[in-house]
């Protein structure tokens, strides 16, 4: 999409030669959907101070500059998730990131964003309805008797609170959401922000219905197995909730409470620990076989010449030296988790 300037600042003035202020331009995305076919940019300028933070500049052009400019704020303490937008394509709360660090990162014209382009209401609001939908979806809340005049607090031992903790800092922002590739490409997907609410209701010893979680994220195009596990919501997230944490343990869950299905992603699962275990390496083509079975990895053939190609089948790819090392550092990590569950 072409950028295109109304009103366009004056050429950026040199940066101040004080510590304290700099100039900085923001390329702002500007979009009405009741009236607009296309976005288009506006560009605005400001002298900042070194402690302002991106809402800050967007609260002062608001005032001072231009009153149309719509979006979303509330606490500014980082807590409510409403300020999340991006600043040059890298999602980020406005009320977290700090203006020199991004001008220092990113040069002193920044571009402004919604968090889906395709998804703006009015400049950087966006539609975040599929993301409320699917956070709803995993029934959020815990699933337990209460009782009217409770006497006593429902207590939990600190090292489950502290799982439990890990989890709960999520502010809902949706940044996770919005950066996930998978979410983009599978519009099932519940996402990362959804999931990791449902852990944090797994992991709770007080919900009457893990199981009945566990399925539900068990299902195929909507849950834990279309994750692409590429850690995007791992570096985005501001709270450091750490999604794909999550997500690993909601599958490792599911195999233990006996309530994964039988599925190409999960015997990939499967396979694949087979397989280090074996061999100290990945085997990919035991796990083609493993994963889509005898005939499935036939249908593969030409895939099959590749990997020969390039020393991937079994006959060409060695095991390992000291594989019973490997396997003593799988026991290990594999009752460091069951201790911590």
């Amino acid at each position: 999409m072409s950028k295109i300037y109304i009103n366009a600042a004056p050429r950026i003035k040199e940066k101040s030669e004080k510590n304290s202020s700099r100039v900085i331009a923001f390329d702002i995305f500007r979009f009405n959907a009741q009236y607009d076919i296309l976005p288009t940019y506006k560009r605005y300028e400001l002298t900042v101070k070194k402690s302002e933070v991106l809402l800050d500049a967007l609260n002062r052009i608001k005032a001072e500059i231009d009153p149309s400019l719509s979006y979303r704020k509330s606490c500014r303490h980082g807590i409510c998730g409403s300020c999340a937008l991006k600043a040059q394509n890298q999602a980020v709360l406005a009320c977290k990131a700090n203006l020199f660090e991004l001008a220092d990162r990113y040069g002193d014209v920044l571009m402004i964003d919604p968090l889906d382009k395709s998804l703006a209401i009015k400049d950087l609001i966006v539609d975040k309805t599929r993301f409320w939908d699917n956070y709803r979806a995993v029934s959020p809340w815990l699933e337990a008797p209460i009782e009217d005049a409770p006497k006593k607090e429902n207590l939990i031992e600190p090292k489950v609170a502290d799982r439990l903790n890990g989890a709960d800092a999520c502010v809902e922002c949706g940044i996770c959401f919005y950066s996930c590739p998978a979410v983009a490409k599978n519009k099932e997907f519940l996402g990362p922000a959804a999931l990791a609410k449902s852990y944090r209701f797994v992991a709770d010893v007080r919900d009457q219905k893990i199981n009945d979680r566990l399925r539900f994220v068990d299902s195929q195009k909507t849950g834990v197995w279309d994750c692409a596990k590429c850690y995007q919501c791992y570096e985005v997230c501001p709270k450091e909730v750490s999604p794909i944490d999550k997500i690993i343990e909601l599958r490792e869950k599911g195999f233990s409470a006996g309530v994964a299905k039988d599925s190409i992603a999960s015997r990939h699962a499967k396979a694949f620990l087979t397989s280090i275990a074996k061999r100290g390496r990945l085997d990919e083509a035991a796990n083609v076989r493993a994963s889509l079975g005898t005939f499935g990895a036939l249908m593969r053939i030409r895939e099959a010449f590749v990997m020969f190609r390039r020393g991937k089948l079994p006959f060409t790819t060695p095991k390992i030296e000291k594989r019973d090392e490997v396997k003593k550092l799988i026991d290990i990590a594999s009752r460091s988790r069951k201790d911590d569950q």
